[in-house]
């Protein structure tokens, strides 16, 4: 796999000599990229093709860093040592070819930050369960009194951290277009959480295009660091048969016992990793949820790899609070469950959320599909909902795989009525679910946006 890699990072020139560090995006990896590019001696030039928002614009300001909205000054941009770019801006875009067909080398602002810190990094990818296993890691190390920041996907930008504090540790959540843009990037602790297609519009509608680059985050791995994966994900099994990586391989499993790694056994976690070995009731868990228990074997396993005790991590399990928009208990109103799920934006965290529905259930679905195939909920379907809501602009492919399954489909342009609707279909007992399994952007600017106006909605009731 490293073979593919035509560009390589060289090693950092010396401080004043390191040239032209030109930033594509505005948003929170952009802005954080230039606090620490100026810091270590790179002149900074921020180019943004939309607005940069008044929060990072006063930032820039601030700092004294020179910036552009709505245009890529191209010249400026071609004349660029270093490229640090958005990972919303796809790899097939026009300026993106001229950089790397001049030799320019084009990173992630994870590749970037990580030049600039000794810290032990756990680097959490996957489809799905990325948020949760990140914030469960860092809960972890922080309840045992590591000194651990989080980052990546999540909160304060990584580069703005490294610039701004010294931890000594980091957690972060990585997307496959972060790892798109990684050189020598290297993890001690790598977590795979599972692999499912995802963001096919990005990768050709090739989804080995996608294994592979999920694959990266253990592309620089030494064997002195470690890859913790889910053993029952068929497309992880077959890729680790064809290809090797260097680390120590850390297995977890829901179907079979391991000799080494995590698995379940008469409803208990054991964790069989080092020589303090760790048994926990699945019943003590503060999430729910098969998908979850997985999350939980995978922070633990990577918390007992820092020496975390395993009394630390018990004690973690029964206090940690799950992600915002992730299977969220918003509000009970007339004996109606209101769940915020908007984080599901593909199919197999729908099927994580319709699997953990213990109730019959309204369900809210729909938006922007990524190359969506619903097959597999089908059956989960047929046995949990009553109901279907959409909420999408273009709602013909869940109304031509569900129209046999369910009676009752309906058609929104909102999450007010969306809200609305469901309230009307639902019965004392049920429970009104919004998984969407689908990107938000026809109708919502993030799906922080769709989870909020839906949990406003429910609490406007």
């Amino acid at each position: 796999m490293n073979n593919q890699d035509k560009h390589t990072i060289p090693v950092l020139p010396p401080l004043g000599e390191r040239g032209l560090l030109a930033i594509l995006g505005g948003g929170e990896s952009g802005v954080g990229t230039a606090i620490l590019g100026k810091q270590k001696g790179y002149q900074v030039f921020v180019s943004d093709k939309g607005l940069i928002s008044k929060k990072y614009k006063e930032v820039l300001l601030f700092n004294e860093i020179n910036f552009e909205e709505n245009q890529h000054t191209e010249s400026k941009i071609l004349n660029a040592d270093v490229v640090m770019k958005s990972p919303g801006i796809p790899d097939k875009v026009a300026l993106i070819q001229k950089l790397k067909k001049n030799g320019i080398p084009v990173i992630s602002e994870i590749e970037f930050a990580a030049q600039f810190t000794n810290a032990k990094i756990i680097g959490i990818t996957g489809s799905n369960g990325k948020t949760t296993t990140t914030l469960l890691t860092h809960h972890m190390l922080q309840h045992a009194g590591l000194n651990v920041g989080v980052a990546g996907n999540i909160g304060d930008s990584f580069a703005k951290q490294v610039a701004e504090n010294d931890f000594k540790n980091y957690v972060l959540e990585i997307s496959s277009f972060q790892l798109d843009g990684i050189e020598n990037f290297n993890p001690h602790i790598a977590i795979l959480t599972n692999i499912s297609p995802d963001h096919l519009d990005r990768y050709e509608y090739k989804f080995e295009n996608y294994i592979n680059s999920k694959f990266r985050i253990t592309k620089n791995q030494k064997s002195t660091d470690y890859l913790i994966y889910d053993a029952d994900d068929e497309v992880i099994n077959n890729w680790l048969t064809k290809h090797k990586t260097v680390a120590k391989l850390v297995p977890f499993s829901l179907e079979k016992e391991l000799e080494y790694g995590a698995y379940v056994k008469e409803n208990n976690i054991i964790i069989n990793i080092n020589k303090e070995k760790i048994n926990m009731p699945i019943s003590t868990l503060s999430v729910k949820g098969k998908h979850n228990t997985k999350n939980v074997m995978a922070a633990s396993m990577a918390a007992q790899l820092l020496s975390v005790r395993k009394e630390f991590i018990k004690e973690s399990m029964a206090t940690f609070e799950g992600a915002e928009h992730r299977l969220e208990n918003v509000a009970k109103v007339k004996d109606v469950e209101y769940i915020n799920d908007s984080k599901a934006t593909n199919v197999n965290a729908t099927f994580y959320a319709l699997e953990c529905m213990d109730k019959q259930t309204i369900w809210i679905v729909g938006g922007v599909d990524k190359g969506n195939d619903y097959t597999d909920l089908l059956p989960l379907v047929r046995e949990k909902v009553k109901a279907i809501v959409c909420l999408g602009v273009d709602n013909e492919k869940i109304k031509n795989t569900f129209g046999n399954v369910i009676d009752m489909i309906v058609e929104t342009a909102g999450a007010e009525e969306a809200v609305k609707v469901s309230y009307k279909l639902a019965e004392r007992g049920d429970a009104v679910l919004l998984s969407p399994a689908c990107a938000s952007f026809d109708l919502f600017k993030s799906y922080e946006d769709r989870g909020r106006q839906f949990k406003k909605a429910v609490r406007s009731l």
